[in-house]
């Protein structure tokens, strides 16, 4: 069995596109959380600089977040939030004990 797997996802938003980008990811939760693997999909939003926008993420496996990655639902947001994201960085992690 894989370790699991913490995903630290971070998006900034442009500054114009704020609410449009914070609704999408607000849609991505529920079908998200609902996937085979997710432990923890959590959204958060920076108090200072509101265009920056965290998911901290924890799954069973980097196969089933994969999967994820290439889910109908993470499609359909990459279509809505094109050219409103002005940067995007992934990091996978693993629990150091």
């Amino acid at each position: 069995m894989s370790a699991p797997l913490t995903i630290v996802a971070r998006i900034e938003a442009r500054l114009e596109d704020v609410q449009r980008v914070k609704a999408e990811l607000i849609s991505l939760i529920e079908p998200t959380r609902a996937e085979q693997g997710c432990i923890q999909y959590d959204l958060h939003q920076d108090n200072q600089t509101p265009q920056v926008f965290v998911f901290y993420e924890n799954w069973e496996s980097r196969e089933l977040w994969l999967r994820h990655m290439e889910s109908e639902h993470l499609k359909r947001y990459s279509v809505a939030i094109e050219g409103a994201v002005a940067s995007f960085t992934v990091n996978e992690m693993n629990c150091v004990r």
